[in-house]
């Protein structure tokens, strides 16, 4: 029995705009191959910088590109945060915890619900506690839960923060994924001030190019693109290149366009076979992103369940620091056809 999975946050391999990206790395190989393929900037790729630095209305030198999101909230956490305090969304995305963890800071936590984190117990830990290193959300279409923040507790949180001179992460992977609804704007959009803004290409053009970004301080900039030179030398310029080549020809936003629509079939198809096979239980309908989740009776161990469970793959809540009824189930890379027998082999074991 070959195994559907819910258990992998990444687009489905049909999604990746394979010819497109091949064809670009040609021209920028050939444009620029004696720089991209040789030791460059920390910060990364200078045009891809300036591009994302007039998309975000900053100077280029407050933007930094990083081998990925989470290789740059590394860099940030190392900088940041040992010896103090990090605020984090609960549950929020186990490898930024971890991340958080081996930089030796000490956790607090805001639950969230079906609006997203709650403000006020930012705000009661923040009051309660000193040196606090920075906030941590994903605000749109959260990892594991699938919830946005809404727009009034954007407004408290950002407002929250800045009484209290705390740095605001904001992690924003997900947010150009989106199906249904009006976009909200960011939290670097409310207060660019108090905000550190964090996104990807991973799950907009592909995870395997291992491109993000991050606009910072220009002093913290400077020093995150130090960290990043005595890390790993340079980034991965021919990634970022073709990223760049990607988008300034005109390719990113037909893409996204592809890509949202293949996955607001999947995201459908996955409520409708919750819808179909579960009762008793209750799950997020999110208007974007990769993941629905699920919240069984508050007697079910998912782990037992997944132990047990045939042919179908999740990741349990716990691992998220959720409680034992809850399960992550993501519907970006199984195909639409698959949803219903994978949510039913789910249910059978449950």
């Amino acid at each position: 029995m070959e195994t559907i999975s819910f258990a992998r946050g990444a687009p489905a391999p049909e999604l990746l705009p394979v010819e497109e990206l091949a064809d670009c790395a040609d021209v920028v190989l050939a444009r620029d191959g004696r720089t991209i393929l040789s030791y460059g900037a920390g910060a990364g790729y200078t045009p891809l910088r300036e591009l994302l630095a007039e998309r975000h209305g900053v100077h280029p030198a407050r933007v930094v590109v990083t081998n990925g999101g989470l290789h740059g909230l590394k860099l940030l956490a190392d900088r940041l945060a040992p010896g103090r305090k990090v605020m984090a969304e609960w549950p929020t995305y186990d490898r930024a915890y971890k991340v958080f963890l081996a930089s030796r800071a000490t956790m607090l936590a805001a639950v969230v619900d079906d609006d997203g984190v709650i403000p006020e117990q930012i705000e009661d830990a923040l009051r309660a506690t000193g040196d606090v290193a920075f906030v941590y959300v994903i605000p749109t279409f959260q990892n594991p839960t699938g919830t946005t923040l809404a727009l009034e507790r954007r407004q408290r949180l950002v407002q929250y923060v800045l009484t209290r001179r705390v740095p605001l992460v904001e992690d924003d992977p997900y947010s150009l994924v989106r199906f249904d609804g009006e976009p909200l704007p960011s939290l670097f959009e409310l207060s660019a001030r108090t905000t550190i803004y964090m996104s990807s290409f991973s799950k907009t053009i592909s995870p395997g190019l291992r491109v993000a970004w991050m606009v910072l301080p220009e002093d913290l900039a400077g020093e995150i693109a130090n960290a990043a030179t005595d890390t790993y030398i340079t980034p991965v310029l021919l990634g970022q290149a073709v990223a760049y080549e990607f988008i300034s020809r005109g390719s990113f936003e037909p893409n996204l366009a592809r890509v949202n629509e293949q996955l607001r079939l999947r995201r459908d198809a996955m409520l409708a076979a919750l819808e179909r096979h579960f009762s008793g239980a209750t799950w997020t309908a999110p208007n974007g992103g990769f993941f629905v989740w699920l919240r069984l009776s508050p007697d079910v161990d998912v782990r037992r369940v997944l132990e047990r469970a045939e042919g179908v793959a999740a990741v349990p809540g716990s691992d998220f620091g959720a409680a034992a009824n809850c399960v992550r189930l993501a519907y970006s890379f199984a195909a639409p056809d698959e949803m219903d027998e994978g949510v039913r082999r789910l249910a059978a074991a449950v």
